[in-house]
């Protein structure tokens, strides 16, 4: 949503977006390229997913992600991203981390005070126009209360009507289960980061192994990305979450521009070039270091594919 666009004609226009089409071709067995053992030559970013069988378990995924998707205003300790949602997601980002303050009946998305002038609903409109555009992919989205302190039934009471009254219940994915890719294709998987809000609760450590160490120096923090993706290559089976990003220090950007080159490096090593199956990797600034198409050749049918735009 622009800057001077008022909230309320905003949300009056997205309510009566129609959720029609979101589903098309999801999990229809469209997508069996890695089925079949083909791998193609080329691969558009946008449609990475679509080179991988249906029946491929989401904890088998290398998923490239941002962290605090939609904080991109309030100066250098702010900003984690300078690319907007619906960029992201052109760009290959499959894990979107979504901040909500409830206010007046909806979401504003903020990191910490900073509003980031966008709304839950431009949020879940950039989602469905992609998906509806590529209904190959998915999304994951962590959905978490942020700068309000409402209770959880007052939450998933807001939310209920982005669901309902505004028409966003069929873009999502709502079972509490960890699907197939085949499953998920075409929809938002909610990773929910409150209480009853449906979805696979976030961090369930019956489901999840994250790492998410947010105030480690860089210097502290590369070992602890390092043992988790190694840890994701051996002890494979939850779905683990690898935080690329860290507040510690130094402005997040400077902290990227010190932590993503490595990671690339240690993914394009000799050792790391092979690995697959390392799960979410939310990042900052993905898109300065080419990281997000590093992490997407992390997936087998993908490997040796040249990634387009």
């Amino acid at each position: 949503m622009g800057q001077g666009l008022d909230r309320r004609n905003f949300l009056r226009g997205a309510a009566g977006v129609s959720a029609a089409g979101v589903l098309a071709g999801a999990g229809s067995g469209w997508f069996t390229a890695g089925a079949a053992g083909r791998r193609p030559s080329a691969l558009s970013v946008q449609d990475w997913m679509s080179a991988l069988a249906d029946d491929t378990p989401l904890p088998r995924l290398t998923i490239p992600g941002t962290h605090d998707s939609g904080a991109r205003i309030g100066g250098p300790w702010v900003a984690c991203q300078n690319t907007a949602v619906d960029a992201q997601l052109a760009g290959g980002i499959r894990f979107l981390d979504v901040r909500c303050r409830a206010i007046d009946n909806v979401f504003a998305i903020h990191h910490g005070a900073f509003y980031q002038e966008l709304m839950f609903g431009d949020v879940l409109n950039a989602c469905r126009a992609f998906l509806r555009a590529h209904p190959s992919e998915t999304v994951l989205m962590r959905v978490k209360q942020e700068y309000s302190e409402v209770g959880a039934e007052e939450f998933r009471r807001i939310f209920g009507i982005y669901l309902d009254d505004k028409g966003y219940r069929s873009l999502f994915r709502l079972e509490g289960d960890l699907p197939t890719l085949g499953g998920a294709r075409g929809r938002v998987v909610l990773l929910a980061d409150s209480d009853g809000l449906g979805g696979i609760r976030y961090a369930d450590p019956s489901v999840f192994d994250i790492q998410d160490d947010y105030m480690a120096e860089p210097f502290g923090k590369y070992p602890k990305i390092e043992a988790q993706f190694r840890k994701a290559v051996t002890q494979p089976g939850k779905l683990f979450v690898n935080y690329v990003s860290t507040a510690a220090l130094l402005p997040p950007r400077s902290n990227a521009d010190r932590l993503n080159p490595q990671v690339k490096n240690l993914l394009e090593g000799s050792e790391g070039s092979s690995w697959t199956g390392l799960g979410i990797v939310p990042m900052d600034f993905p898109n300065e270091f080419g990281l997000a198409e590093t992490l997407i050749r992390h997936n087998p049918a993908v490997r040796g594919a040249r990634l387009t735009r």
